[in-house]
């Protein structure tokens, strides 16, 4: 090429016969490496976005939450749990006339009676309990001695023990109202020859607040195959004596319903909890094959809620023994 002097001229890049789209192609977006910080940088911004706002979102229902709830997560003033000799309110008695003191640190009361205004016993409670093979039950009876309800935590320490409800070595006692009283079923899982275990009874909201009762079981000579529950129907021999006094006050034959019964006095249908029997039930005539024990209640289980009645005051000795059972 010549331009209009007759001089060659060469050509350059800029007016290249080839189309400046394909000499210089527009780069992609997805490759373009100023693309790739600036879509980062959006996207940590929005995260940060969201993050700030869920966490203010999550923040304030955990106020509300607290603020709704502030009654339950505050500390519980642990003087209202205790008496002016700094002991808890609350007691815990396995249901036989087997106990003493748990560390020998009291004496048992000449009258029983006569106890002070607030506690059934001088303090903690060390119990036997012989029993007549696996599955074998007890009673555990829980005292609140407060002016105001209790939510406890019963725990079984040493195995081999549980719960009979929850088939757990610990379960929730919530709203003992106050100076009530509610008792739990306990079930030996092994029959073993000699065993040792500490029930422990803590505030739900103050662990530290506990009351403990230790249980020494043992084999008894002669084991059963049937174990009275919770809800068994038994026809039972009872004899009842004044506890301090020694009066025999009654005796003949009743049929009770395990646990709750509520047409005898409380005590009464947990004490024939653990009665025993073999697999004839008690009626094959001429043979007894049927366990006893005896118990000791307290007013509270006895007749302590019956204003006027003239066994309101006093502490009642059971001796039950199983004649027949449904079981």
């Amino acid at each position: 090429m010549t331009d209009g002097w007759g001089n060659s001229i060469v050509s350059g890049s800029w007016i290249s016969d080839t189309p400046d789209e394909v000499e210089h192609p527009n780069v992609p977006l997805g490759i373009n490496e100023m693309a790739i910080p600036r879509a980062a940088i959006l996207l940590s911004l929005a995260t940060a976005a969201l993050l700030i706002c869920s966490t203010i979102v999550v923040g304030y229902s955990v106020y509300q939450f607290a603020k709704a709830n502030q009654d339950a997560f505050s500390v519980t003033d642990t003087d209202l749990l205790k008496d002016e000799n700094n002991r808890w309110f609350w007691e815990l008695d396995l249901l036989f006339d087997t106990c003493d003191s748990r560390l020998g640190d009291w004496d048992w009361p000449e009258v029983l009676a006569e106890q002070d205004d607030v506690f059934l016993y001088p303090g903690e409670l060390r119990c036997d309990w012989e029993h007549q093979g696996e599955g074998d039950r007890a009673s555990v009876v829980v005292y609140n001695r407060g002016d105001q309800p209790l939510d406890l935590v019963l725990e079984i320490a040493g195995g081999n023990v549980v719960f009979a409800t929850e088939g757990d070595a610990d379960i929730i006692l919530e709203q003992i109202e106050a100076n009530g009283t509610a008792i739990v079923e306990i079930e030996l899982q092994d029959g073993v020859t000699e065993h040792d275990i500490t029930i422990e009874a803590s505030h739900v909201r103050v662990p530290d607040a506990e009351v403990l009762l230790d249980v020494h079981i043992f084999e008894g000579s002669e084991p059963r195959a049937l174990h009275a529950s919770d809800g068994d129907q038994l026809e039972v021999q009872y004899k009842v004596w004044n506890a301090d006094t020694g009066e025999l006050l009654d005796e003949g034959n009743l049929v009770v319903t395990a646990g709750d019964d509520s047409r005898y006095i409380k005590g009464f249908g947990w004490s024939a909890i653990g009665l025993d029997i073999d697999e004839d039930r008690g009626l094959i005539p001429g043979i007894a094959t049927g366990t006893s024990h005896i118990t000791l209640l307290p007013p509270p289980i006895a007749y302590g809620n019956s204003d006027g009645h003239e066994l309101e005051e006093t502490w009642l000795r059971f001796e039950l023994k199983v004649d027949r059972a449904t079981i």
